[in-house]
């Protein structure tokens, strides 16, 4: 089983007894909880909270084995996959990898944008978050702090409205008390989404429920936009108009992990 994600995790969990050797392949020895990911990312939960060694999870399991390593390639014909630990054959191949943040082609935003698919991509997000408001408080100049707390999060989905929600409660409930010389209305929010509404996979009733409670706690929405590049720390959108941040948080969908 290539993935300890959800579908990987189910699987190996039912083939308890089966008669089967099980291999569990993954990047990391732990199982991560993705739906709580943001959480982690504006300092709500510790990143143990959300993830589960693998190998506690199934310590007393019989003919199970975990090894933490990167599918590189699949031979099929040979029934053969080859990791960054060297190769491993199998009988049955399960692909259950999961996906990877769609940056739609865009190279130079998927080198500069803060994804948030993993726990370390979250811890990433949180440290810079909470260095941008140590530094704001001293740097020299207005354009600077603006930079640094000026938040944008491309993406109108649940990531993106989770994001901006949890980070419109940090600016209402955590700056005033652990940044009491630092005006909290400084900071800004920004949720960018190419499309007409939030939410565009649920119904409209609850885009717009979404839509009104964010812009009610001081978030910026901005629909029918798309964000074309990121340099020279501003967001660029495709109608001209730009946006100062150093806090630039990428959510707008995913794509499968392949493999060569």
């Amino acid at each position: 089983i290539v993935g300890g994600g959800f579908g990987g995790l189910k699987l190996a969990n039912k083939l308890k007894k089966s008669g089967f050797q099980v291999v569990l392949v993954d990047k990391n020895n732990y199982h991560q909880f993705p739906p709580l990911i943001y959480q982690v990312a504006s300092a709500g939960l510790e990143p143990s909270s959300i993830s589960f060694p693998f190998r506690k999870i199934f310590q007393k399991r019989k003919d199970f084995y975990f090894r933490m390593a990167e599918v590189r390639a699949i031979f099929p014909e040979k029934k053969m996959i080859q990791t960054s630990i060297g190769k491993a054959e199998y009988d049955y191949l399960v692909l259950a990898a999961g996906t990877t943040s769609n940056f739609f082609g865009n190279e130079h935003i998927e080198e500069e944008a803060m994804p948030m698919k993993t726990v370390s991509e979250a811890m990433g997000l949180r440290n810079a978050l909470l260095a941008n408001f140590e530094r704001s408080i001293t740097c020299s100049t207005e354009r600077e702090r603006q930079e640094l707390l000026n938040v944008v999060v491309v993406g109108g989905g649940a990531t993106g409205v989770e994001i901006a929600g949890v980070l419109s409660e940090m600016k209402k409930f955590v700056l005033p008390n652990d940044y009491p010389d630092m005006p909290s209305s400084l900071m800004h929010i920004y949720l960018i989404e190419a499309g007409d509404r939030l939410l565009a996979g649920m119904s409209e009733d609850s885009s717009r429920h979404a839509e009104q409670f964010l812009r009610e706690m001081g978030v910026n929405i901005l629909l029918n936009k798309r964000v074309t590049d990121y340099k020279d720390h501003k967001v660029m959108l495709e109608d001209g108009t730009e946006i100062a941040t150093r806090t630039f948080i990428w959510v707008s969908g995913v794509a499968a992990i392949t493999f060569g």
